[in-house]
This record gives structure tokens, C-alpha cells and sequence, in this order.
């Protein structure tokens, strides 16, 4: 049964938000979509910073709007981190933190505040003043700062845009380890699919205040039904875990549902998990199992769909390989001259994979 129940209705001057919506309990679901989609506006509803005309808002058990019921912001027990950090610019660090702190619980644990600030890197910063941070400290003391609050949701407004490359990449470990280690579930703003793709554990893509659809990040990905599939950059991202170091041939060999995947070697820990994509375009398709290819990436496969891609020469094939969905994008012709059909076995041959670190 879902944790998160979101039934929204509300109308702007030239735009409308309708959205129905059922989400896990846990994990990060990332609202995605071009902007202007309606992903901040749903945000602020859930938050009640916009009171939308018709709603009803349930977290966790917790009905926060219906008819007749209007829960203010200050206690709907969220954290909410915004674009901006938002720190409050005469505390330093450690005042920021404490500030979350006594919202919640009306006093300040210093050993909680220090466990927070190691948890996000940002211990050496608790005497500064926010305006001598990066971009990137500012918005991880604001996450922190969130989760001291000790929320029952966690909101989280495209905080990674007012960042250069170099500061989301600093930034983004920290975020991926809200899969892990948060029993709160999460909802994420974004129209950038790295982080869609590095962070999402369930995807809502949305279009002119409307939900396109919804579902785990794979599934969601690999839908030939869905605009994303078009994209130039449609991809998979396949769950997969350690498996292996090959010191001679400087490989790490990965493991997942559908086979394993040979990425350049990474100091990573057996076992630990790890996420992959692939680029539709990056995946040809064989009849058979024959291996002497320079492609060493193969997967014993079926093909699910076939559609048509928006280069008419092309054509978008949905495959599952140990019931992981792939997706390819190959020319009119090769379908034609495999006679590719839906049901039959065929290999996956990936060219290239992207280790998402």
C-alpha cells in the first residue's frame, strides 16, 4: 500500500496542475519534466506553501489536506531544501544546524549536530558564516540542516541547478545515500536526467501540469510509449552489485538480473551496488550467441516492443534480459533484415556503459 497519496487540483491564470498520484513510502521519487511541467508547483502543495482548490495530501498516514482540513506548513513535519541553500546569513554552520534542531525538538544534541555535519562532509565548515562557502557546502549544510528538523518527507527543489558542473559532481555522492540510509521517502525536482538517472528510485515524468506517468526508474525508463524514449540520450539504468576486480585485464566485472557487465577497474568494495546506464543507442542486437566481437558486453535477451523512434529511419526496441528492461535504438533496416518481432530471443550487445559515480 503507498505511503504518499497525492490528489491535486488547481488552477493559475494559462496553466492547471491535475495530478493523481500514488508513491512508495520510502526511497527517492524524482518529479521530472521540462520546466513550466508543474513539478515545483505540485512541491509547494505538498509543502502547503500553495493551497491548491481541490486536494487531498496523505503522508505516512497522515492527512495533511481534504475537504474541511488545511495543515499549515509549520506542521506538516517536512524538510524542504530549496534551489537556493537559504541559510540564515548572521548564524554560522554549526547555527544553522542547531536552528533545524530546536524546530524540531525544542533543544540542541551537539553530538547529533556533529554526527549530521560528518554524515555530509562538512564538520571542518561549523564555525563559518554561509558566506564563506561554496555553492556546493552551502546546499549540504541546507540538506543537513533538513533532515535535523527530523521530518516525516523530505522535499527537494531542484537543488543541484544554481550549481556549476563541478559542485554537483561534489555533491551528488552525498545525495545518492538517501537510498540507504533513509527510512523517509523523498520527492526530487529535477529536469536534468543525470540526476534523475544517479538518484531516482521511482520516476513521475510530468507535462503541462499533468502525470505522464509513474513508476520504478527502470520500467519507467525503457517505456517505448513515453517522449523519453525518443530523446536523443534515452537510456536504461540497470541495478546491478560487485562482483569481481580482474587485476590483469584492469576490469571490474558487475552483476545483475540479466548477466554481468565489464566496466574499466573502480576501487570499489565486492558487493557493494552500483548503478549503470545505457544509452538505447549503444545497444545493437545479434541472433545469436556467437562471441567473437570486440563487444564484450552481451545479454541473453527477448524482445518486448517494437516502435517507431522520431528519426523514421530508426526504430526503438524494448527488450528484458533476466526480466531487466533494456532498451535499443537500431535502424528500420536491420529490424527488417533480422526480422526482429516481438517474443523472439535475441542478444543484447552493449557498446558502451556509464558506471553511475
Amino acid at each position: 500500500m503507498s505511503a504518499i497519496s497525492l490528489r491535486v487540483q488547481h488552477a493559475f491564470p494559462g496553466f492547471s496542475l491535475d495530478v493523481d498520484l500514488q508513491l512508495p513510502g520510502r526511497g527517492v521519487t524524482v518529479l521530472f519534466g521540462h520546466s513550466g511541467s508543474g513539478k515545483t508547483t505540485l512541491l509547494r502543495c505538498v509543502a502547503g506553501l500553495e493551497r491548491a482548490a481541490d486536494a487531498r495530501i496523505e503522508v505516512n498516514g497522515n492527512c495533511w489536506q481534504e475537504a474541511g482540513r488545511f495543515t499549515p506548513t509549520w506542521q506538516r513535519e517536512i524538510g524542504y531544501v530549496f534551489q537556493e541553500a537559504s541559510l540564515f546569513p548572521h548564524l554560522d554552520v554549526r547555527g544553522n544546524l542547531a536552528f533545524g534542531m530546536k524546530r524540531a525538538t525544542g533543544v540542541v544534541r551537539e553530538d547529533e549536530i556533529h554526527a549530521m555535519a560528518a554524515r555530509f562532509g562538512i564538520e571542518h565548515l561549523l564555525g563559518r558564516k554561509p558566506d564563506g562557502l561554496s555553492g556546493g557546502e552551502r546546499q549540504r549544510v541546507a540538506i543537513a540542516r533538513a533532515l535535523l528538523t527530523r521530518p516525516r518527507l523530505l522535499l527537494m527543489d531542484e537543488p543541484l541547478s544554481a550549481l556549476d558542473s563541478a559542485r554537483k559532481q561534489e555533491i551528488l555522492p552525498y545525495l545518492e545515500r538517501l537510498h540507504d540510509e533513509l527510512e523517509i521517502p523523498v520527492l526530487y525536482v529535477t529536469h536534468q536526467m543525470e540526476e534523475a538517472a544517479r538518484l531516482a528510485d521511482h520516476l513521475v515524468l510530468m507535462a503541462q501540469g499533468r502525470v505522464m506517468a509513474s513508476g520504478p526508474l527502470g520500467e519507467t525508463l525503457s517505456r517505448l510509449d513515453l517522449p523519453l524514449a525518443q530523446d536523443h540520450d534515452a537510456s536504461v539504468v540497470i541495478e546491478a552489485e560487485v562482483a569481481e576486480h580482474d587485476a590483469h585485464w584492469q576490469l571490474t566485472r558487475l552483476r545483475f538480473g540479466g548477466g554481468e557487465i565489464f566496466v574499466s577497474q573502480r576501487a570499489l568494495n565486492i558487493g557493494a551496488p552500483v548503478r549503470v546506464r545505457i544509452l538505447a543507442r549503444d545497444i545493437s542486437i545479434a541472433l545469436g550467441s556467437d562471441n567473437a566481437s570486440s563487444i564484450q558486453n552481451r545479454f541473453a535477451s527477448q524482445i518486448t516492443g517494437i516502435a517507431p523512434a522520431e528519426d523514421p529511419a530508426q526504430c526503438l526496441i524494448g527488450l528484458q534480459a533476466g526480466g531487466v528492461p533494456l532498451l535499443a535504438r537500431i535502424t528500420r533496416r536491420a529490424a527488417d533484415q533480422l526480422g526482429l518481432a516481438v517474443g523472439q530471443s535475441v542478444w543484447a550487445q552493449v557498446k558502451a556503459v556509464a558506471l553511475l559515480d
